[in-house]
């Protein structure tokens, strides 16, 4: 099996997420889906590095405060895809487009109406509800969730 290994964030301001819709790439695995925003963790950084990186290069913001929430393992045919879970509540700089998909704010109690991957709305939902530091395995066939762990 393949791994990867990423970090995913939810910024959170105003009572709005900041939503990625996945509609700019071509043979997007996310296409069509709304994610946070996040990326690969490149050799020699740390996850922490990573999600900084990541959410200047995708949004323009610098974050100034962000906190680990949870570790996701993402099962998907050959692939395993390790995801540490972030969400910051204080950033700064401007917004700018993103390549892979149109940013959004999104009202806190919509996100779940969005489109979005089966999978997300379990982690999404104790992001919600819950302050302390969780793991979640999700196992997904042919995209389709068939596991939660």
């Amino acid at each position: 099996m393949k791994r990867e290994f990423t970090t995913l964030c939810y910024l959170q301001k105003d009572g709005k997420w900041l939503m990625l819709y996945r509609n700019k790439k071509k043979n997007d695995i996310n296409a069509g889906k709304y994610i946070g925003v996040g990326g690969h963790v490149e050799d020699g950084e740390s996850p922490d590095e990573c999600i900084v990186r990541e959410v200047f290069e995708e949004t323009g913001y610098r974050l100034t405060d962000y906190r680990a929430r949870g570790l996701i393992t993402f099962v998907m045919n050959d692939v395993v895809e390790y995801t540490v879970l972030y969400t910051a509540d204080d950033f700064e700089g401007e917004e700018k487009i993103c390549d892979e998909g149109d940013l959004v704010w999104v009202e806190a109690d919509r996100v779940l109406e969005l489109p979005l991957w089966e999978g997300d709305r379990a982690f999404l939902c104790r992001l919600r509800n819950a302050t302390d530091f969780f793991t979640l395995k999700l196992i997904y066939k042919n995209d389709k969730l068939i596991e939660i762990v």
